[in-house]
């Protein structure tokens, strides 16, 4: 334990590094920027740049960068040495206010969706001293901001602190309006739960779509899947147990709290979750586990999967985002404390989520959209493309006792006894959890469980935090105008049920039962990303995102423009590896099993042995059959394939991705997998579903 606490956060120029390090002149300037997001004073950035740069050379880092996270969803860097030369010849290593301040990388290779032409090249990074800096492959990383030469935001960070900043400011003004004096910021805390799978390098190595794509577009179901339940927190394999370790260390030197590991639903498939913090540092932190674990498994002699959908026929892996929102004075609003039916704050943010996201229900779609998580969404493993809401039976009844105006009668308080006279009873919840439901209250934070496994973070949660922002706003305007604020609270929670009651679903959200209710009730259904990108950019949209200067209307256009283009071009790679792989391995492996059979047949026919009723010959015509239809399912492809490329436009090509292009992949498929389920293991060409899921 006594080496945890050393080396936690001993790559993080954090606070304790600030205090002993800066002048108390400069760590309170500094520190104030941190704490209340005012305005930074340039005049301490050559200070804070000159001892971050002697703590980061005494670590043995000989580059600083800019750390930045650009639309592709992963981040970006680009290394300078802190190498100055001398007129004499020699060299000090040197490191500059401005260059902490400001970077310019170029611009115009990043996603911008039209924003920038290509020879429009200056870009701006810009140094966010709200999310510490840290030390990385012998170099400072600098957490910045991303904008183009005329200020247009290119990256998820610049719209994540403004809505951070929203939610702050329309939280306080609903306390306020409550009688809290005290509090002067509010923070949406998350923590994000990181699904993943690991397999043997090597194996991933001999797999063209797994390299390339990072999921398997072939392959055929092993004898064994998840059948029995038995990997679901089993005990972990020492191989497995070793990179969870060294994992661990390295995130906890990053200040990363990495809390919870286990093996999930999957065979190879595992949990990371850490303990929650403020939005913008969990969003930092995540990326950062993300390149770690990669990091670590090539080390430990695996590969780590973080694609939503690595295998068919298995769980694929999510991301479930915790958001909560906490005052500076340490409340947690979320929580609903002992008596939650007297608790009117909490009701209130309470019924402020819940309203929001009935409201927005298509950028809830659109938060958990890629063409990765349109294979696992809906697969009886993972929340429909249905957005509804789980509140549980005690917080149902609260809502339902407000809109009757009726006295809210608690059940009571239930022990647990297991009849093991050893084993202590136990206070029993209040409500029990639902992991089918896609949006969950859990506690005192509410489970977001749509997310695919790759994805930032910072999307979802700019969605989350601006969509509640301006419920909060229009609850804020009430309640300042009302002379009593109680009934007011009350009426105000009536007025959301009567308008979104239709979001709240304590049931069963994989079942087809649901999928007919919500129609009844009018939810959307957006069952393909093809289908939720485009709403990005309504008019309702636009006008809630400009309106509260998160984005502008070019910048959302453009942002929805490099959605429908990844969309598009993530599924165009995986047809192209799907016919690369079954024309130089599937139909040649194909071929050597019909040879190998037919060789057989032909050495029985020398025996005297009527071979051509015989289990060869009829296993050779049943393979020749399959190989004839994966020939012509991979000729229609590749024209479903041009189809896509000679579509006009991203919309249109994504259309024809999601209906022409998706469909046939899946039908080319269960051929290849068909003749791979009759092949001889020896004519295989490369790693079976049984060797990935089970060779670690």
């Amino acid at each position: 334990m006594s080496r945890v606490t050393e080396i936690f956060g001993s790559m993080v120029f954090n606070d304790v590094v600030m205090r002993e390090r800066l002048s108390k002149e400069v760590y309170k300037s500094l520190h104030k920027t941190i704490a209340t997001r005012s305005e930074l004073d340039a005049t301490v950035a050559d200070a804070v740049a000159v001892a971050m740069r002697d703590w980061a050379i005494e670590k043995g880092a000989t580059h600083f960068t800019h750390w930045f996270q650009p639309m592709t969803g992963i981040t970006a860097e680009k290394h300078d040495s802190f190498l100055s030369p001398q007129p004499d010849g020699s060299a000090i290593m040197e490191f500059s206010g401005k260059e902490l301040i400001k970077g310019e990388p170029d611009a115009s290779s990043f996603p911008s969706g039209g924003l920038r032409a290509t020879f429009e090249a200056r870009g701006y990074t810009a140094w966010d001293p709200t999310s510490y800096a840290f030390i990385k492959d012998d170099s400072l990383c600098i957490p910045t901001v991303f904008c183009s030469y005329g200020g247009e935001v290119l990256d998820k960070k610049t719209p994540l602190l403004r809505s951070m900043d929203l939610v702050s400011e329309q939280s306080v003004r609903v306390l306020r309006a409550l009688g809290d004096t005290e509090t002067t910021r509010v923070l949406g805390t998350v923590g994000p739960e990181q699904e993943y799978f690991l397999v043997d390098k090597q194996m991933y190595r001999a797999r063209e779509d797994l390299m390339l794509c990072g999921r398997t577009l072939l392959g055929a179901k092993p004898p064994k899947g998840q059948e029995l339940e038995d990997h679901y927190f089993g005990a972990i394999k020492p191989r497995v147990m070793d990179f969870m370790r060294e994992l661990n260390e390295e995130l906890w030197k990053l200040g990363i709290y990495a809390k919870t590991e286990h093996n999930e639903v999957a065979p190879a498939q595992h949990e990371l979750a850490p303990i929650y913090t403020d939005i913008n540092t969990a969003t930092d932190h995540n990326q950062l586990t993300m390149e770690v674990m990669k990091k670590v498994a090539d080390r430990h002699g695996l590969a780590c999967l973080l694609h939503e959908k690595p295998f068919a026929g298995v769980n694929g892996s999510g991301k479930h985002v915790n958001w909560s929102l906490s005052t500076d004075t340490g409340r947690n609003l979320l929580d609903p404390g002992k008596w939650p039916e007297a608790n009117k704050p909490f009701l209130l943010f309470l019924a402020a989520v819940v309203g929001a996201v009935d409201e927005h229900q298509d950028l809830i779609r659109i938060a958990a959209a890629s063409a990765g998580n349109d294979n696992r969404l809906g697969a009886n493993e993972a929340p429909p493309a249905i957005v509804s809401v789980y509140l549980g039976s005690e917080l149902c009844g609260i809502f339902d006792s407000i809109e009757s105006g009726t006295p809210y009668c608690r059940a009571k308080a239930a022990r647990m006894t297991t009849g093991v006279g050893a084993v202590p009873e136990f206070k029993k919840d209040s409500t029990d959890r639902n992991r089918t439901s896609p949006f969950a209250f859990t506690g005192n934070k509410f489970e977001f469980r749509m997310l695919g496994s790759a994805f930032s973070i910072a999307g979802p949660n700019i969605v989350l935090n601006t969509i509640v922002a301006d419920m909060l706003g229009s609850y804020a305007d009430r309640l300042e105008k009302a002379p009593d604020k109680d009934a007011e609270v009350d009426a105000i929670i009536r007025d959301m049920l009567r308008a979104h009651r239709r979001i709240l679903f304590n049931g069963n959200n994989y079942s087809e039962e649901w999928v007919r209710e919500a129609e009844k009730r009018g939810l959307l259904n957006l069952r393909t990303s093809a289908d939720a990108i485009p709403l990005f950019v309504s008019k309702k949209n636009i006008e809630l995102f400009t309106k509260h200067g998160i984005f502008t209307e070019a910048e959302m256009r453009s942002r929805c423009e490099i959605l429908l283009e990844t969309y598009e071009k993530v599924n165009a790679i995986e047809a192209k590896t799907m016919l690369d792989m079954i024309r130089k391995y599937v139909l040649p492996a194909a071929d050597s099993c019909m040879r190998g059979l037919a060789d057989t047949a032909s050495g029985l026919e020398h025996l005297g042995i009527d071979a051509k009723k015989g289990a060869q010959a009829r296993a050779a015509k049943k393979l020749s059959a399959l190989t004839d239809a994966l020939y012509d399912e991979a000729q229609t492809l590749e024209k479903a394939l041009a189809e896509v490329e000679g579509a006009d436009g991203a919309q249109k090509k994504a259309d024809a991705v999601r209906d022409v292009l998706v469909p046939q992949m899946a039908k080319t498929r269960a051929y290849a997998d068909a003749i791979e389920a009759d092949a001889a293991a020896d004519c295989w060409p490369y790693p079976t579903y049984g060797n990935l899921l089970f060779g670690v």
